[in-house]
């Protein structure tokens, strides 16, 4: 019999993070409104960083950080759980004491300079492969670096890269004659961002290399074997994305429940139109599916299979869902869904990016329906 309920510690790790949200981080929602409708940052970085701190004092870091480097560990599962807690609030909030997974795959000179420093917070990545020609197709990247003595001389530019008008430091992806070569490259060392205005609220820049000078020492694994480290970057990543996206929608829900109870409409509340009721059920029907598929594909990942094909189901599903769910959810607020006297236009705008960033939808189809075509994954099974 599979057994689908979580250990007394798991949920007390749940229970607690749900806590610090509804404590810590919705509180500071409207704060995160009035800021961003006045053209500031969300949240001042000091702000983050307290918040940060608190949750370390209470345990709370590094959630799939190894124990060995002061994280927690929690494996895919629970880390899963905990990014559907944090979805269920706008603020830009995420645990300190994270890295890159493939910043682990530094030398030991490089993890003194960049590895620990990140977990520690005192130093901040960004992930730098997608370019203006070259966005799910990652092979067809034109950043180049060619040696010159010790040294790679970098050229190109590289754009959607999450933090990179914050980061000090870019794991830049390059083409060499080897293939694909990953580099650690410093922001001193020349290369420039510019932020990228979007509809939501992810930091998003371009960054420019002209000539951009890094030592041979900063090369991130092997020469060639950039591509293999950006893959496995991605695909770790992926089922977190709808994680975020279930936690969103249950809150959303919640917020459409409450509106349906006490607005009346012709003289009865709104909750007691059918119209009302199916568009609710079929949001809970969707969110329950995405809400499995995404904990299957962390297991998968958990117990060391292979998990691609799962988070592609998981991501493609979790994406879709989480838009229909936040219409919905406008609509049955009515007008004041549309104002911006409620937060609903916010999730609207945030939610969108679900469906293109981290492989977008149509590229989710496409290895989905592939794997089935190729025989790569079989129907009917369980758990294989």
């Amino acid at each position: 019999m599979i057994d689908f309920s979580l250990s007394d510690e798991e949920r007390a790790v749940r229970d607690t993070i749900r806590r610090f949200v509804d404590r810590e981080l919705r509180p500071l929602e409207e704060t995160v409104l009035r800021n961003e409708r006045s053209g500031l940052p969300s949240l001042e970085p000091g702000v983050l960083t307290a918040l940060q701190q608190k949750a370390r004092a209470a345990g709370y870091w590094g959630p799939a950080t190894p124990e060995e480097y002061g994280g927690m560990d929690l494996g895919a599962v629970m880390h899963a759980i905990v990014e559907m807690e944090l979805g269920r609030t706008f603020v830009p909030f995420e645990f300190g004491g994270g890295a890159d997974n493939v910043l682990f795959a530094c030398t030991p000179e490089q993890k003194e300079t960049y590895l620990l420093p990140t977990i520690a917070g005192e130093r901040r990545s960004c992930f730098a492969l997608t370019e203006p020609g070259a966005g799910s197709d990652a092979r067809n990247i034109r950043t180049s670096a060619r040696r010159d003595g010790g040294d790679w001389v970098v050229n190109g530019e590289k754009t959607f890269i999450t933090d990179g008008s914050e980061a000090d430091f870019c794991i830049l992806f390059a083409r060499t004659g080897e293939g694909v070569t990953a580099f650690l490259v410093d922001r001193e060392m020349g290369w420039k961002s510019s932020p990228i205005a979007l509809m939501g609220d992810w930091p998003a820049a371009s960054l420019s290399f002209e000539e951009v000078r890094v030592p041979g020492e900063n090369v991130l694994g092997e020469v060639g074997g950039g591509l293999d480290l950006a893959l496995s970057w991605i695909g770790q990543k992926r089922y977190l994305i709808p994680a975020r996206a279930v936690g969103a929608s249950e809150r959303l829900l919640g917020m459409a429940l409450e509106h349906a109870r006490v607005r009346e409409s012709m003289g009865r509340p709104i909750a007691d139109y059918q119209a009302i009721q199916w568009q609710i059920a079929d949001s809970q029907v969707e969110i329950e599916s995405a809400k499995w598929l995404t904990l299957y594909a962390a297991w998968r990942a958990q117990q060391g299979l292979d998990a691609r094909h799962a988070t592609a189901v998981a991501k493609l599903h979790g994406s879709v869902i989480a838009n229909q769910v936040v219409d919905r959810v406008l609509q049955i607020h009515g007008g004041m869904g549309y104002t911006r006297e409620l937060p609903v236009e916010r999730w609207y705008r945030n939610l969108r990016v679900m469906r293109i960033f981290e492989g977008t939808d149509e590229i989710q189809r496409r290895t989905i329906a592939r794997n089935l075509l190729k025989g790569h994954v079989a129907l009917g099974t369980i758990g294989e």
